[in-house]
């Protein structure tokens, strides 16, 4: 069973012994994946907890809070992710000035060993911890040989020739670059958040559609999307088209973001919804008439029909129904 610790004090007695990964792991993609197997693979070997340690608030909010970086992912998100890749228990660490303060040594010793148990350490080769991020591989290396823990570096991934990182998905998604963030991240990029009211004007005008108020912090650049909207209170799943944009067409000026869904709502409106964003259709366009974006709508719903028939073929039917 899958648990989650918010501090250090919820640890139980005798916690451990564990296989562990560090890190932010913003958008767990699949260079982060690539970590959590070699974890579950050491601690199914050594019959120990496959544990991962990540932080909350990003440690730049405290030691570099000009550079602060849009998270792609929130915590409650990552842990579903942790949960989804085999790990057996997270600990979300409050990142507090406190912590900022221990240096490689205490880090280490306080928190690894004495609280976390852990007999392997699995990281990349960039992998910094400690006051002032002076602490290294070789670093860790030598720690673990004073206090008994094996060090297992993993090999950052390429895409195509291109590095996986945060920061790389991060600029994709806000280029609009949704299908190749997709390959980075092993599945497609998430928004989630509550159903509001809207204008009232595209309904009446052109199509009617959700409204969502996002809850994240990065969004794909303006334009129309083929999506898949997700219920997580029922379950209930949609193909569908997602503009996010400022309604042009009836000179509006706020970001919003409204969907389309091209199967029938058969129930009640869902108060929350995640849209995951598949591939980019085209712009947003300031059309002349209502009439005139109505039909764009239809056409890019016939596209994107298309592309989710094709897509329910090839892919188990669980990603849309």
């Amino acid at each position: 069973m899958f648990a989650a610790y918010r501090s250090l004090q919820e640890l139980p007695a005798g916690f451990g012994p564990t296989a562990l990964a560090i890190g932010n792991f913003d958008g767990v993609h699949v260079g982060h994946a690539r970590i959590f197997q070699e974890v579950v693979r050491i601690a199914r070997a050594g019959q120990w907890q496959a544990m991962t340690l990540t932080f909350d608030p990003h440690p730049t909010r405290i030691v570099a809070p000009d550079r602060i970086p849009r998270l792609l992912t929130s915590v409650p998100a990552r842990l579903d992710l942790f949960r989804g890749l085999g790990l057996d228990a997270v600990l979300v660490l409050p990142f507090t000035a406190e912590v900022a303060r221990l240096d490689a040594e205490e880090f280490v010793g306080a928190i690894l060993v004495s609280k976390l148990a852990a007999r392997a350490v699995v990281v990349g080769p960039n992998f910094r911890f400690g006051r002032g991020q002076a602490g290294h591989v070789a670093t860790l290396e030598s720690l673990g040989r004073r206090f008994g823990f094996q060090v297992h570096l993993v090999e950052p991934v390429r895409c195509r020739g291109e590095l996986v990182s945060s920061s790389g998905v991060r600029r994709l998604i806000e280029q609009g670059s949704v299908s190749r963030a997709m390959r980075m991240l092993g599945r497609p990029f998430s928004v989630e958040g509550r159903i509001v009211r809207g204008h009232g004007v595209g309904a009446k005008q052109a199509v009617p559609t959700l409204n969502l108020a996002h809850e994240t912090e990065v969004l794909p650049a303006r334009g129309v999307y083929m999506t898949c909207t997700f219920d997580p209170d029922s379950g209930r799943r949609w193909p569908s088209v997602t503009n996010i944009g400022v309604r042009p067409t009836f000179d509006g000026a706020d970001l919003s973001i409204e969907t389309f869904l091209l199967r029938p709502l058969d129930g009640d409106t869902p108060s929350r919804i995640s849209l995951a964003f598949w591939r980019r259709i085209r712009d947003e366009i300031k059309f002349p008439s209502a009439e005139q974006l109505r039909a764009q709508i239809l056409r890019d719903a016939a596209a994107a029909e298309k592309f989710f028939r094709r897509l329910e073929a090839a892919q188990p039917k669980e990603i849309l129904t």
